[in-house]
């Protein structure tokens, strides 16, 4: 609406207080934006159409910047008063700060967004569970109060101003998105997310990501997929079976069997899915090029990580001459200037009692009362008496001179502020004015107890209001702020100060170097550091600015600025003093309730000078409405404070442009610079009437991002129109040095830091002489690095230039500055586009804070602004998008991060801006708590290293085999002790080890043990309570076996060699089957039951094996029974169709004719099944041979024998967990205690206590049962130690796994149960794989496992280096155990098939008589069993046969001794080699990359990761509440990036037990990653990183 500046005289006055009333209505949140229109277009109607003929009253520039639609509705008949209009838009939720304003910039921001119309950007919009953010109310919201810079500026606003025809074209989101609609999906995510507009993509040709993806694959053989209908010959890495996963400890996906997803692509690419769309858009985005190209090379190990960015060589440079310093006019004597402050005020208390000092107002503007000179001396003399005389005793007073003293006052209350600080000076305690703090948890308290600390502050003066106003512990007291040392609080008002002695007066020394006040100063990285001023700086400043500003004795100053620091307190409060002014404060809340109060002050008072910020020319400007009888004619000089900002020419302009009909004159703006440590740097002096304005400066930013000044005539859209803030401090030196090294000096056309050498400058960092000595005492030297003189000079932290006729030039602050890629920027300026790109219907009161935080290298630049609680996520969303090419286009910097956070929420600076390095804090910590959030670093991260080329396959001449070397390094290989055999029989049967040699198979093991110790207890099952609820001896054991076997025969019809599925839970009962198959010549199957709480996930599984094992019979129990044939059952799986089932519970005692016994123990005794982590489902046979010589060997490494115990807490169904639960037992004859892991869930400590209670020497278990222990009994130990649990008998525990031992896991279960005996020595790992069971087990007899540290990066690289504990990028392995006797182990370069050495990562190949015979397959793939089981070196050893065990390892020799006498051969597991991701042609283990993430933050409870179409894909469980979920994403971007060099390219945040695990504790990412894609997850959010 075009209504700024309208006349409204044609509208009755009651008319305009109801449209005042309705503003401020609004400003408090009392009604809605919508509401408000509607109310107020209502008032107006009457009037339309004389208010449509009236002249707007605004000059040219006015008129331009407000033409064109900008309220969301752009309603031509509904225009309004400039009253209602200009405050309605100060007041509106999403206005522009204007403090920013310039139409110019506008204009540019605008053209650079139509110039990326053009490129249609499909961006992925990120996928939110609707339920998972809630806005803050509207009722939150304050008033006029806030800010996008870190000062107080509050916010000032006014809309865009776009020019019409562009606003028309931007309405269409269209060149930023595609528009088409995605089929439908599947999850109840899907329809909350299509509803807001993520599915504008269009749906690529699904082969195209099929392409893709096959491209992708690691052609590694796999086991076959054994459910094809069809032969394959060819091994293919995705044949897999689409399996739920099975039954697990944690929770489910959501029930969504993955045997829904048939429709999917060749390739198995869901159809349907959104997600693989959002991914295609992903990919298209990315393939745009980056900016800065990398130049081509072949990264090798030595190299270092960064890519080094080449210097352009069109980079500008600075040509100019070596800068002069600038001399400011020589400070003046004048001859009545006081010795020292104080005396001044002594002279006028004396001489001029009734003449006024400071006027103060309340909150409606009204002035409250007024301080004279003879009264605020008289209190000060008092405060001064009080202070030295009557806080403790004669003897020991709490205060002597020189103490340092905290003066917390409000800005409403000037007076008591006043009367302390000159107490202070007249006792001569040195004054800390802080701000009052509102709750222990302000932002930036912590840093003010620092400052507290550092300036050994105890005591606080404060008023009784204010003291009353404080939080207070329930006892009353005041509470301990954060970080504040301890306190003692005065109250200093007129009631409690003591009249001084007649015979006291004040000491008035002349002013010397000691220090007189100490002001507070906030660093870039939130530090609060006091700068300490000198009595004489004190009084030379005052005398400086008296002759700049040409103050005279008697005049009035309007003050709107805080009068506890900075200029605010140097003009209205010392200066004003020093020559008798009379000075009306304007605190900050009279101007949130009034803005154009300080324009009546100067109105009515007739004020020569006014002290303000660009703030406040804002809202005077918003609210001047129809204030036709002020006059400005009385000022002669307008004191600009933040006149260095480089957009506050505008607001100047602006201001001039309403005022300068109202009397102001233009010559009388005068903006400043100052510093906190060199107090005022320069300042524009009055013009005389009439004289030419200075001339502007119009730069190029991209000049000024390489620190050089080019004058901007070509490219107006990146040009920066900065104001002079006059010249340099009269009695003051000024150079320009470069910002960063050695304080050189720049050439005239180089952009550099202000530095001042003036007596009027602050003289250090009080109690930090270290900071101190880089600030305050710099010494500038000239280009060959001489220093210029011996003066020291301070650095102001502003950054700019000296312009002709020595008038200086601001463009920014240090603690504004972002460096990236070497290029400067100006946070500022980054603001100002921001809020250029129009915000109106999307940030909440332009407050938008820029920071840059260093990841990778380099400093990434991140936007966090306030979303309007109304904002749509659309809306949101497209802004975003925008602003990230605006930026792009005018400053050619790439964003990193950008975030939206509920309005009010950032944290506030005592006057309402955004705390900047709080903001910055908790971004990094993860207490942000966006509720949009978009990542970019696929544009932004340029530094990476170019992706590794990988070398041509082949077995070059390098790698001749000399004995036992490899290309002059020790051959990566390992053995085992031998098995050996023991002839002579008497011997055998005196070491009971009968079966172990005469029987080659376990079921003449069983019948023996029957025979000759019928009693031996081998088994004992506990429960959860710990009782033993079932035990069996040998002889019933093997009574069970029979029975077991007569039943087979009789009901089963089966065949010798037919396969039977065991389905029992946990227990004796699936021992027995098993023993009972073997007698009946029938080759078991052990299976994990269903889940009966969760069929429909579990119970496929069970049918599948039971489809793929083709089993002619199943075994189980009654109640499983049941449960396979109920209704429930049958909802997941066809139940008609199960081959036999015979339930084993009541089974008569029959003995049957014969026990079978196989002609040669190659024969088959058993299948193992099992799902991998990748998500195969394999089977693989075990011969009679295998089983015997895998059970000699493990009794042979843990020394089993009758008389010993072992404790098993293990899943029993495959690998060496089956092996120790039914096979070993029978075989060494010693005594199993069983433990089902899931009675566990029900009574945790119960493998602990059986442990104690039985004196077990050695125990098994799983990573998920220690996982269990350690997070569910970690804090009661000591109770646990009461019960008399005592674990020191515990000499080996073992857990058992085909992974890379959790070294972490490992070591916490160690420190945890150290308490009771645990020895640190005890807990060690085993290894298997699907081709043999058990490579490694660390026995008894072997040497402790040994850890050792390697360097990741040679690790992806496929190399081995050691490096010491501790080392950067440095990862611990622990070795996985003892090899086996009569095992060899190789390491192979899993392509070439040759050997390796020992300093590379291989395939681990396994030589062994208990390798498993073969993948049990219903089509003979001979290939593959060739390829798996029976494989050749193709050099060294060519007639040896070996097995691929899929895993990546490599072996090291340990100084320690193995049992046989030789050094050790360590052999150290890394990982899957079908799980690695291949990235950048490096190889990536994606365990390395979770244990980043999960330390990323506190709340990720677990997380996961895969590949898709070269796309890192990372999935985190948020433990914490879900407004932390987009906390995380930056997060793990961060941590993956900074840890791996790896960009993320989705972040999936789920709730906690989604990621599916084993039984065996392991994750099933490839599960995981189809459940993503067919979108089943359910994810709380999915961020697509740019």
């Amino acid at each position: 609406m075009a209504d700024r500046g309208m006349d409204l005289s044609g509208i009755p006055k009651e008319v305009r207080d109801h449209l005042a009333e309705l503003e401020l209505e609004l400003s408090e949140g009392d009604i809605t934006q919508k509401g408000y229109e509607k109310k107020r277009a209502k008032l107006l109607a009457p009037f339309l159409p004389h208010i449509t003929s009236v002249e707007l009253s605004l000059p040219d520039v006015q008129q331009q910047s407000s033409s064109g639609p900008t309220s969301d509705e752009p309603s031509p008949d509904a225009p309004g008063p400039s009253s209602s209009s200009g405050s309605r838009r100060n007041r509106s939720g999403g206005a522009r700060d204007d403090r920013y304003r310039s139409d110019i910039h506008s204009e540019a921001v605008q053209a650079a967004l139509a110039k990326h119309k053009e490129e249609k950007m499909a961006l992925p919009m990120p996928t939110k569970r609707r339920s998972a953010f809630v806005q803050s109310p509207v009722e939150n919201c304050t008033p006029p109060d806030t800010s996008s810079a870190s000062e107080d500026e509050g916010s000032l606003r006014r809309q865009a101003a776009l020019s019409a025809a562009l606003a028309q074209s931007l309405q269409s989101p269209d060149y930023w998105i595609n528009r088409s609609v995605q089929s439908s999906s599947t999850s109840s995510s899907a329809s909350s997310t299509l509803s807001h507009g993520e599915n504008k993509a269009q749906p690529q040709p699904t082969s195209a990501l099929a392409d893709l993806l096959a491209s992708t694959r690691i052609e590694n053989s796999a086991p076959p997929d054994v459910t094809s209908s069809t032969p394959e010959r060819t091994p293919r890495a995705d044949a897999r079976v689409d399996l739920p996963p099975t039954p697990v400890p944690r929770g489910m996906p959501r029930g969504q069997s993955r045997l829904s997803m048939l429709d999917t692509t060749a390739d198995g690419v869901p159809v349907n899915s959104r997600v693989s769309t959002k991914i295609q858009q992903l990919l298209n985005t990315l393939k745009r090029p980056k900016r800065p190209p990398l130049s081509e090379f072949f990264l090798d190990d030595s190299e270092e990580i960064v890519e080094v960015p080449q210097a352009d060589p069109n980079t500008p440079r600075p040509e100019g001459r070596q800068i002069i310093p600038v001399k400011g006019e020589p400070l003046g004597v004048v001859s009545n200037w006081p010795p020292a402050l104080q005396a001044a005020l002594a002279r006028w208390g004396a001489t001029q009692a009734k003449s006024p000092a400071l006027t103060t107002l309340d909150v409606t503007g009204k002035p409250l009362y007024t301080l004279t000179y003879g009264k605020l001396w008289s209190r000060s003399l008092k405060l001064a008496y009080t202070l030295l005389n009557k806080l403790g005793t004669k003897n020991e007073p709490v205060l002597k001179p020189g103490d340092r003293v905290a003066l917390v006052y409000p800005n409403s209350d000037p007076a008591m502020f006043w009367v302390a600080f000159y107490g202070c000076l007249l006792a001569e305690v040195i004054p800390v004015p802080i701000e009052v703090p509102l709750s222990r948890q302000d932002a930036g308290s912590l840093q003010i107890g620092f400052l507290l600390g550092s300036c050994g502050v105890s005591l606080a003066l404060t008023s009784e209001i204010c003291l009353k106003g404080l939080p207070k512990t329930p006892q009353g007291e005041i509470m301990q702020f954060k970080g504040w040392p301890r306190m003692k609080w005065v109250v200093t008002d007129t009631k409690y100060l003591t009249k001084p002695s007649k015979d006291w007066q004040p000491h008035i020394p002349t002013a010397n170097t000691d220090t007189a006040y100490i002001e507070y100063k906030a660093s870039k990285e939130g530090t609060v550091m006091g700068v300490a001023v000198s009595k004489v700086a004190l009084l030379t400043h005052c005398q400086a600015l008296t002759q700049a500003c040409n103050y005279c004795e008697g005049e009035t100053l309007v003050n709107v600025l805080d009068c506890k620091k900075d200029m605010g307190l140097w003009h209205g409060v010392l200066t004003s003093v020093m020559n008798r002014i009379h000075t009306i404060t304007v605190p900050y809340a009279v101007m949130k309730a009034c803005p154009m109060s300080w324009v009546q002050r100067v109105h009515i008072h007739k004020a020569r000078v006014a002290l303000v910020k660009c703030r406040d020319l804002h809202w005077a400007m918003m609210a001047h409405r129809d204030q036709k009888d002020t006059n400005l004619s009385s000022i002669r000089m307008l004191i600009v404070a933040d006149g260095a900002n480089p957009w506050s020419v505008s607001s100047c302009d602006a201001f001039l442009n309403v005022f300068q009909s109202h009397g102001l004159k233009p010559e009388v703006i005068c903006p400043c610079a100052s510093s906190p440590e060199a107090l005022t740097v320069a300042i524009r002096r009055p013009g005389a009437r009439g004289t030419a304005l200075p001339a502007r400066a119009i730069l190029s930013m991209g000049g000024l991002s390489h620190g050089v000044i080019r004058v901007n005539t070509e490219d107006k859209n990146s040009a920066l129109t900065v104001q002079d803030v006059g010249h340099v401090m009269p009695g003051a030196l000024m150079c320009i040095v470069k910002p960063d090294g050695p304080p050189q000096l720049c050439k005239t056309d180089e952009i550099g830091e202000i530095v001042l050498n003036s007596r009027a400058g602050g003289t250090m960092y009080y109690g930090l002489p270290g900071v101190t000595k880089n600030t305050f005492e710099v010494i500038p030297v000239n280009l060959a690095g001489a220093p210029i003189g011996e003066i020291p000079f301070t650095r102001t932290g502003l950054l700019g230039f000296v312009g002709p006729g020595s008038l200086v030039f601001v463009v920014g602050k240090n603690e504004g500055l972002l460096t990236v890629s070497g290029r400067r920027h100006n946070a500022d300026d980054l603001v100002a586009t921001a809020l250029a790109v129009e915000p109106v219907k999307t940030v909440y009161r332009g407050r938008i804070a820029v920071f840059s935080v260093t990841v990778f290298y380099d400093e990434r630049i991140v936007i966090v602004a306030e979303q309007r609680p109304d904002a749509s996520e659309e809306d949101s969303f497209q802004w975003m998008s925008r602003v990230l090419q605006a930026i792009d286009s005018i400053h050619q910097v790439g964003l990193y991060c950008l975030a939206l956070v509920p309005a009010n929420t950032l944290p506030k600076t005592p006057l309402g801006g955004i705390h900047i390095s709080e903001t910055k804090q908790n971004f990094l910590e993860g207490n942000l708590h966006p509720c949009n959030i978009l990542l970019c670093p696929h544009t932004c991260v340029t530094n990476l290293p170019k992706p590794r080329q990988k070398q041509p396959v082949g077995v070059g001449p390098a790698s001749i085999m000399v004995g036992n070397l490899v290309a002059g390094k020790r051959m990566a290989q390992a053995a085992g002790r031998e098995l050996g055999v023991v002839e002579e029989e008497g011997l055998v049967r005196k070491l009971c080890m009968w079966p172990t040699m005469t029987h080659q198979f376990l079921s003449e093991a069983l019948q023996w043990r029957a025979q000759t110790d019928p009693d031996h207890v081998l088994y004992v099952l506990l429960n959860a309570k710990g009782v033993a609820v079932c035990t069996a001896t040998c002889v019933q054991l093997h009574k069970r076996a029979e029975k077991i076997t007569s039943a087979l025969m009789e009901r089963g019809g089966l065949n010798t060699g037919d396969n039977v599925v065991l389905l029992y839970p946990p227990g004796i009962d699936l021992i027995a089957a098993f023993y009972g198959c073997l007698y009946a010549g029938v080759i078991p199957v052990t299976v994990r039951p269903p889940h009966p709480q969760n069929l429909t996930a579990t119970l496929p599984t069970v049918r599948m094996i039971i489809d793929v094992s083709k089993a002619a019979c199943i075994l189980t129990t009654q109640t499983l029974m049941r449960i396979l044939r109920s209704r429930e059952a049958a909802a997941s799986v066809n139940i008609k169709t199960w081959p036999t089932i015979i339930d084993t519970d009541d089974l008569p005692r029959r003995r049957p004719p014969q026990l079978y016994k196989p002609p040669t123990a190659e024969m088959l005794a058993y299948l193992d099944f099992s799902v991998s982590t990748t998500g195969m489902l394999t089977g693989v046979k075990m011969s009679h041979a295998a089983v015997s010589t895998l059970c000699r060997s493990i009794k042979l490494q843990c020394e089993l024998y009758s008389s010993r115990q072992i404790a098993i807490c293990l899943d029993p169904y495959c690998g060496l967990g089956f092996v120790q639960w039914c096979l070993s037992s029978v075989y060494s004859g010693h005594q199993s205690i069983l433990i089902p892991p899931m009675e566990l869930e029900m009574s945790l400590p119960l493998w602990l206590s059986t442990l104690s209670q039985y004196k077990i020497r050695d125990t098994f278990c799983s990573y998920s049962v220690m996982e269990l222990c350690t997070k569910g009994l970690g804090t009661q130990t000591d109770a646990l130690k009461a019960r008399g649990v005592n674990l020191s008998c515990v000499r080996s525990c073992v857990v058992i796994a085909e992974e890379r031992p959790r070294l972490a896991l490992t070591q916490s279960f160690s420190k945890l149960f150290k308490d009771l005996g645990l020895s640190p020595r005890a807990v060690s790992t085993a290894f298997g794989s699907r081709v043999n069971l058990a490579i490694c087990l660390q026995g008894t007899a072997g040497p402790d496992p040994s850890t050792v540290y390697v360097d990741m990066k040679s690790l992806r690289h496929d190399r081995v280096r050691l490096v010491e504990r501790g080392a950067p990028q440095s990862l611990s392995l622990m070795e996985s155990g003892t090899i086996l006797p009569g095992v060899r182990v190789i390491i192979v370069n899993p392509e070439t098939r040759g050997p390796l050495g020992d300093s590379h990562l291989g395939e681990i190949w396994v030589n062994s008589p208990h390798s498993a015979s073969g993948y049990y397959t219903i089509y003979g793939e001979e290939s593959l069993q060739a390829d798996h089981f029976n494989t050749r070196l193709s050099f060294g050893e060519p007639h040896t046969l070996w097995a691929r065990t899929g895993y990546l390892g490599f072996v090291r020799r340990t100084e320690l001794l193995g049992a046989t006498g030789d050094r050790h051969d360590a052999l150290f597991v890394v990982g899957q080699l079908d799980e690695t991701l291949e990235l950048r042609g490096l190889r990536y283990h994606p365990i390395d990359i979770e244990t980043s993430v999960s330390r990323a933050h506190r709340s990720i409870a677990e997380s996961a990761v895969f590949t898709w179409t070269n796309l890192l894909v990372v999935v985190a469980e948020l433990a914490g509440s879900e407004q932390e979920a987009l906390d995380l994403v930056p997060l793990v971007t961060n941590v993956v990036l900074e840890e791996h060099h790896l960009i993320v390219g989705v972040v999936v945040i789920v709730d906690p037990g989604v990621i599916p695990i084993n039984s065996r504790g392991e994750k099933q990412r490839m599960h995981l990653r189809d459940s993503f894609l067919a979108d089943q997850l359910d994810p709380i959010y999915v961020a697509y990183n740019m």
